[in-house]
């Protein structure tokens, strides 16, 4: 009975982790290419979180001023 209870935990904590990695990556800035996580994970300057969300934002233009 503890076996089956441990599995099952198991499969919770994957199942959640995997949908938590997808919805956000780590990705270099100035090249919005997508790296591994660790490059964000430790604060590695260039390199941010992004998500499903800012990449909707990214894709608005800025007015130029003339």
């Amino acid at each position: 009975m503890k076996a089956i209870l441990a599995v099952s935990v198991l499969v919770v904590a994957l199942s959640a982790s995997a949908c938590s990695s997808s919805s956000r990556w780590c990705e270099h800035d100035a090249t919005d290419t997508r790296v591994s996580d660790s490059y964000c994970e430790k604060n590695t300057p260039g390199y941010e979180w992004e998500s499903d969300d800012s990449a909707k934002k990214k894709s608005k233009k800025k007015k130029s001023k003339h």
